[in-house]
């Protein structure tokens, strides 16, 4: 039964998508929002909410009485407890996820004002609002860069340069090819895209999917960014004038840490449940021994998968460059076998590195002894590494990553990019030139790229307005109900 309080405050129904770093910036956005005075229902998957309660204890996931989290199945055959099932989720989003979402949303005791969901739920979310009569909004919880190019994958599709004729084209010099008409994109290549850009198959699912989700961006008025405005300055523009309503709202770590004393909501302040990996935090521990801009940290994110040969050759690379080295090293990096590092590994290892199986991010890039990221170019990561002032190596392996990568090196001045094939010199020669002298002037740029984060989420900055905005529309949603 709903109280009186829970009645008058506007309730927004909160959807990510299940995967880890769509899952993260959804949990934080309904925080601040949770923390504006707004009551949240977080829906997560079953096997989602099970792996957060998994990695973060039974306490993790405790809100307040005005933030509940519901759960609705996927649908998805798995062979573990720790398969995220990510082959077959966008088919599982597309074709299951309507009926039982619809089912839950009709038995909430308060009725809600409307629904935020992860941009690649539009695929169910709009008609599920259309039934309940409620407005929805869509949240990409990636760069406006990244939107960017993704929306323009069909402007590709229909000038003819995508998908590719065949698998020559990957290899021919025709990724190579600079797009010049893409507003606030301009120079960039069609290897910057989306990795969806490089299949051969018109049919191929992944490609079809991303279609019709940024398609039908355009079938609901509000449209938000896990950006901010000064970062992206020419895309959020261009962005402005293609919808009604468009919201920056990140880097979102900095807007929680900007949150006042009188705003917080006591029962949240040990809400933890940002990662369905276990965080090993003996490694901070490690860093406190460290002098600072010391170490090299190095994490593949949460989907990376790569033979053991490159396993092993980023770990010839680290070693042999001189620097000491917090490794990340998931168990199921390697795609169907277990991670077995050579023996004449263990000596270096204790001698220069940390090797964990994940961590607190956030918290380890913040630490002063962090001097670099080597990183898949997630825009999660990305994102975290720019709050921090920390400067990046980028190894971009699949998705928005590619158009990460090109911004973080190009654009942002903050990156060195690495070949795709991974060799132990390249990764030796990196890591010492990103950390050494050399590195001086990236270090620089991420200081400044980060004052303008802090800026940015300060109390009168951009995306600070742009989420009270954000919470000014919802309410007056709920005022017209």
């Amino acid at each position: 039964m709903a109280t009186n309080t829970e009645k008058k405050k506007p309730h927004v129904i909160c959807v990510p998508l299940p995967a880890q770093s769509h899952l993260k910036a959804m949990l934080k956005l309904a925080e601040i929002l949770h923390h504006k005075g707004l009551q949240i229902t977080f829906v997560n998957t079953e096997h989602m909410h099970k792996r957060l309660l998994k990695s973060g204890g039974r306490h993790c996931l405790d809100g307040s009485p005005g933030f509940k989290f519901e759960t609705i199945p996927d649908g998805i055959p798995r062979k573990s407890e720790d398969d995220d099932g990510a082959d077959k989720l966008l088919l599982h989003v597309e074709t299951t996820f309507l009926a039982p979402f619809l089912d839950l949303a009709t038995k909430l005791p308060t009725p809600p004002t409307c629904i935020i969901a992860d941009g690649f739920n539009s695929v169910f979310i709009i008609d599920a609002a259309e039934k309940l009569g409620i407005p929805v909004m869509l949240y990409w919880t990636f760069s406006a860069s990244g939107f960017m190019g993704l929306y323009h994958v069909q402007s590709l599709v229909e000038k003819g340069l995508a998908p590719l004729k065949d698998e020559s084209y990957l290899t021919n010099g025709f990724l190579d090819t600079t797009i010049d008409w893409i507003p606030g994109m301009e120079g960039i290549r069609l290897k910057d895209f989306n990795s969806i850009l490089q299949t051969t198959d018109p049919n191929d699912g992944q490609f079809t999917f991303c279609l019709k989700c940024t398609n039908k961006s355009h079938d609901v008025s509000h449209n938000i960014f896990h950006t901010f405005d000064e970062l992206e300055h020419g895309i959020v523009n261009t962005l402005s004038s293609m919808y009604p309503y468009v919201y920056t709202v990140g880097p979102m770590q900095l807007l929680l840490n900007q949150t006042p004393e009188e705003e917080k909501q006591p029962e949240m302040s040990d809400f933890s449940a940002y990662s369905i990996w276990k965080e090993d935090s003996e490694c901070l521990k490690w860093l406190e021994t460290k002098e600072p801009n010391s170490v090299i940290y190095v994490n593949y994110g949460s989907h990376t998968v790569m033979s053991l040969k490159d396993v092993i050759e980023f770990g010839w690379g680290l070693i042999n460059s001189d620097h000491y080295f917090l490794w990340i090293i998931r168990s199921d990096v390697v795609e169907g076998e277990s991670v077995v590092l050579p023996p004449e590994f263990d000596e270096h290892v204790k001698r220069r590195g940390f090797i964990a199986s994940w961590c607190p991010q956030e918290k380890v890039l913040n630490h002063p002894s962090i001097g670099g990221f080597l990183t898949h170019c997630g825009w999660g990561s990305t994102i975290e590494s720019l709050s921090a002032g920390v400067p990046m190596i980028c190894w971009p392996y699949m998705w928005d990553q590619l158009t990460n990568c090109r911004y973080v090196c190009k654009e942002w001045e903050v990156g060195l990019e690495m070949e795709k094939e991974v060799k132990r010199d390249e990764v030796k020669n990196l890591v010492q030139e990103l950390m050494g002298d050399e590195g001086d002037q990236k270090r620089i740029k991420a200081k400044e790229w980060k004052e303008k984060a802090c800026v940015a989420t300060a109390p009168n900055g951009t995306s600070s307005l742009s989420v009270n905005n954000l919470v000014a529309e919802i309410t007056l949603l709920a005022s017209r109900n």
